[in-house]
């Protein structure tokens, strides 16, 4: 029995080599549970650290994204000021550029904008013409036509306006100095200031060169009559030897036939003599519920 017990002593009794080894591995193990402890802590204190820096971040981005709106209404206020003080030494009239910005807002919609791109064409549509306040008033109210050098100084109002216009960071805005730019550029080349032709002419400028040639050939100036709706859609879509249908985007210009009817509805509505023109009763509810 004795000898048993000796056996199973030399068995189970670990040897003194070994536990000092499994000593030396508990130490390291504690060690290493001890650092990773260590490591999150560090490691939660950075994480709420990280999460005070992103508010402080998102909070200085919104005050920032606050001023640059604030910065970029006050500016468009200021141009809107110099458009009122052009229409004052201009034939054009308020109801001019109201009617611009809708005229275009609803043709963008109709070719695919977005409706969020399509409210910025309508903020910086009524800017198209701001160059005009750098124009002689001998020119701007001339009641007769323009001679050469009267009409090449007229052209100048595009590259005037997009000058006043230049230098934002405001996507408004810069979108407004392409539409002053570039509203009198036309699709097949003849147009000004730089003879741009096609795709090369920005979109915003393409929609508006169509939109105010309609309005333009509505309205009633000292030196030609109005043309009624039916008329004028016969002049832009076939032509009369000086609007020709390859003047246009021919993409607008076919989305333009769609809904040209709307166009004569936002003339009746906003037109320069109320009461003169008569919108289709759709036409009164859509404007019933934008004012509303």
């Amino acid at each position: 029995m004795k000898r048993c017990d000796g056996l199973n002593r030399l068995t189970t009794a670990p040897a003194p080599d070994l536990r000092l080894q499994l000593e030396m591995y508990a130490r390291d193990l504690k060690r290493v549970l001890a650092d990773e402890e260590e490591r999150s802590r560090q490691l939660e204190m950075a994480n709420r650290q990280l999460q005070v820096y992103a508010q402080d971040l998102k909070s200085a981005l919104i005050a920032e994204r606050q001023q640059s709106r604030e910065l970029e209404r006050s500016y468009h206020e200021t141009v809107l000021r110099l458009l009122t003080a052009t229409r004052c030494r201009d034939y054009e009239t308020g109801e001019h550029v109201v009617r611009i910005a809708r005229y275009a807002r609803r043709l963008a919609l109709c070719t695919g904008w977005s409706a969020l791109d399509a409210e910025v064409l309508f903020e910086a549509a009524p800017m198209h013409d701001v160059g005009k306040i750098g124009v002689p008033d001998s020119i701007l109210l001339k009641p007769g036509p323009l001679d050469a050098e009267e009409w090449k100084l007229l052209k100048r109002h595009t590259e005037i306006g997009a000058e006043l216009l230049s230098g934002s960071r405001s996507p408004l805005i810069e979108m407004a100095r392409q539409i002053a730019l570039t509203h009198h550029e036309r699709w097949d080349g003849t147009g000004y200031p730089h003879g741009l032709k096609g795709l090369a002419i920005p979109l915003a400028g393409r929609i508006v060169m169509l939109v105010d040639q309609y309005d333009a050939l509505r309205t009633k100036r000292p030196y030609k009559p109005a043309l009624s709706h039916r008329q004028t859609c016969q002049v832009m879509l076939e032509g009369d030897g000086r609007t020709l249908p390859r003047h246009f985007d021919p993409l607008l210009l076919a989305a333009f036939r769609d809904i040209h009817q709307e166009f004569g509805d936002i003339y009746a509505i906003h037109s320069d003599d109320p009461g003169m023109f008569t919108p289709s009763p759709q036409a009164e509810t859509a404007a019933a519920a934008e004012t509303a």
